[in-house]
């Protein structure tokens, strides 16, 4: 959310105290002023306000900001690009250890931030190597690898919960489940894009999208936005930042589709395009109804400028499996 500084309630040059009561003159315009002392040296009266001074305004206008380190978040954005873009097209293996890094780290903030702020003790160890292990398998086996290395994750959390007493062992396990699903499988589709023969393109033209609908959605919105998405969720998002960010996606997804996709065409971009947007958009709100509901600004803050890593993937988690689907049915 946009933080703005504070601004003095008056102008700069203008003098708070203008217009009260000084020592040595009169209180009211009728009071007589006293006599001086023999040999004293009258005092001038005080300076009339000029029409200057009268015409500057109340208050400096505030401008329209970002809200965080526009310099950092950009250094952080190219630098993580610089490490998915060498890993992705040198060695795909490569880009799947990114891939189960990123779902590892996720984890640890999500679990993390739901003990700090609800006391819910979802296990770490069994979810993150199990959350790993489904981004691999699914990557080796596609999705009945996925699925299976899901079920064994689950079965995992509560058995390792079992070792602790069994007060909130309800809440603890529902919460491992959700977290199980929500990070490293949701992530794993992106794995399962990397095994087509353009698997590559397919995870950047996914990457991309998803990247310019939130950049179409943070520039109409910024400029245009007046009516509020969903004010109480996020109270920044707009409808027409939700139209920027669909007329973004489509237009790029009609390009990358024709020019990256082997046999793709310009309006199964479009369709992917809308997809994205929708997709993404929901990501977003998903993850800021969880933020809400913990009462945080960000899952952590080991990104400068962008906060954690789960504050980066709440837009690509939910679209990789639509990214994929979509994928599918289109080009096989």
């Amino acid at each position: 959310m946009p933080i703005v500084p504070d601004v003095p309630a008056h102008g700069g040059h203008q003098d708070d105290d203008r217009g009260a009561a000084r020592p040595g003159g009169p209180s009211f315009r009728d009071e007589m002023p006293r006599a001086q002392p023999y040999g004293a040296v009258p005092q001038k009266p005080d300076p009339m306000p000029t029409p200057d001074d009268a015409q500057q305004p109340a208050s400096v206008p505030r401008k329209k900001t970002a809200g965080r380190d526009l310099g950092a978040a950009i250094a952080v954005g190219v630098g993580l690009g610089a490490v998915i873009i060498a890993s992705l097209f040198v060695v795909k293996a490569a880009f799947v250890g990114v891939v189960a890094v990123a779902v590892v780290v996720g984890l640890w903030e999500l679990t993390s931030r739901l003990q700090e702020r609800k006391g819910i003790r979802a296990p770490l160890v069994p979810l993150a190597l199990g959350g790993a292990a489904m981004v691999v398998s699914g990557y080796v086996r596609g999705p009945e690898g996925a699925w299976v290395a899901m079920a064994l994750t689950a079965l995992a959390v509560l058995v390792w919960r079992m070792t602790e007493p069994p007060e909130g062992y309800l809440k603890d396990v529902t919460a491992g489940v959700f977290a199980a699903f929500y990070v490293p499988f949701l992530a794993t589709f992106v794995a399962m894009m990397l095994t087509a023969d353009d698997g590559a393109q397919r995870v950047m033209t996914f990457l991309l999208l998803t990247v310019v609908s939130d950049t179409g959605a943070y520039a109409i919105g910024w400029r245009f936005g007046k009516h509020k998405l969903a004010p109480r969720i996020s109270p920044g998002k707009t409808r027409e930042g939700l139209f920027g960010a669909v007329a973004f996606a489509m237009v790029a997804g009609a390009v990358l589709m024709e020019f990256a996709i082997d046999d793709g065409t310009w309006w199964q971009g479009l369709v992917l395009g809308l997809a994205v947007a929708v997709s993404a958009t929901l990501g977003d709100l998903g993850e800021s109804m969880i933020k809400r509901d913990l009462g945080i600004k960000d899952m952590g803050t080991l990104l400068p400028g962008h906060g954690g890593i789960m504050d980066r993937l709440d837009s690509l988690l939910p679209t990789a499996p639509v990214v994929w689907l979509l994928f599918v049915a289109f080009v096989g």
